[in-house]
C-alpha cells in the first residue's frame, strides 16, 4: 500500500485553503436563503397591493437586495477560488512557452527545407 507523506506546512496550506472555500460556500448559501426569504416577503407583500406574480418578484427594490451582496459573492468567489488560475493555471507560461517555441521550430525548419 502506497502512502503519501506531506509536509506539515503543505498541510496547513491546504487545510486554511479549504477552511477558504467552505467559508465561501456557507457564504452562498446564506446568500440564497436570506435573499429567498427577503423576496418572498416582498413578492407576497406587492401581491397583496394587487400586483402581478411577475410583477412582483421582477421589482427594482428585489434588484436592489440581491446585486450589491451578489457583487460581494461574486469577489469573495473570484479570490477564494483562485479563478484566474482556473482559465490559466500555474503552468499556463511554461506550456505557453513550449507551444510557441514548437511552433517556431517547426516554421524554421520547413524554411530550411
Amino acid at each position: 500500500m502506497n502512502t503519501i507523506h506531506y509536509n506539515e506546512e503543505h498541510y496547513a496550506r491546504a487545510k486554511k485553503k479549504v477552511e477558504r472555500i467552505k467559508g465561501f460556500y456557507r457564504h452562498l448559501v446564506v446568500y440564497l436563503c436570506i435573499n429567498m426569504i427577503i423576496t418572498s416577503v416582498h413578492a407576497v407583500h406587492a401581491l397583496r397591493d394587487g400586483l402581478s406574480f411577475i410583477d412582483a418578484i421582477w421589482n427594482l427594490q428585489t434588484f436592489f437586495n440581491w446585486a450589491p451582496w451578489g457583487i460581494g459573492l461574486l469577489i469573495h468567489g473570484i479570490v477564494v477560488l483562485d479563478a484566474p488560475s482556473l482559465f490559466m493555471g500555474k503552468n499556463w507560461e511554461d506550456r505557453k512557452i513550449k507551444e510557441l517555441l514548437e511552433k517556431d521550430r517547426k516554421n524554421s525548419s520547413m524554411n530550411w527545407e
